[in-house]
């Protein structure tokens, strides 16, 4: 798929059919993630893919926007590692960018996926950090949901030139 296509055709997908992701999709999606750019070239992210139906049931169970996980293919849980770099808006962006990469890559191989934010909504970054077990330096950014879909969604045009400023507002 082009990317342009991809871009203008990529939609968040939240009805799954229940299949198992494969391990090869699985990991080119990952790859695209790891591609993404990184302020300092840090690269602070860390992956959790979560398959096991007991974590996906829970995760979905403290998530309001997570309910469709138990019927996707896979989440994966974009981290951020303060270790390797202590300002969250730099780790926050770095993950948002791996995060848009993902759903991209998903979406080029015919997969759906949506983007379930995490931080900085303090109730969920604790509930999955103690779902997960994550050490302290760990902080879970957002969630992938990734299925196979249900259903297409058409494209939808979101440009707008009022939006649009050019050398000031």
């Amino acid at each position: 798929m082009n990317v342009l296509d991809a871009i203008f055709t990529r939609r968040s997908i939240r009805k799954f059919t229940g299949e198992p992701i494969k391990d090869e999709d699985l990991k080119l999606i990952l790859k695209a993630g790891f591609q993404a750019p990184s302020a300092h070239n840090y690269e602070p992210r860390e992956y959790i893919v979560v398959r096991d139906r007991e974590v996906l049931d829970k995760i979905a169970d403290f998530h309001q926007y997570a309910k469709m996980l138990p019927n996707a293919g896979c989440g994966i849980v974009v981290c951020g590692d303060t270790s390797k770099q202590e300002d969250m808006g730099f780790l926050v962006e770095d993950c948002s960018a791996s995060i848009q990469n993902m759903l991209l890559a998903a979406h080029g191989l015919g997969l759906g996926a949506v983007w379930c934010g995490l931080y900085s909504r303090q109730h969920l970054v604790d509930a999955m950090s103690e779902t997960l077990n994550l050490p302290g330096n760990i902080i879970p950014i957002g969630l992938v949901v990734v299925g196979v879909k249900e259903h297409d969604k058409d494209p939808k045009d979101r440009y707008n030139e009022e939006k649009i400023h050019y050398d000031k507002w």
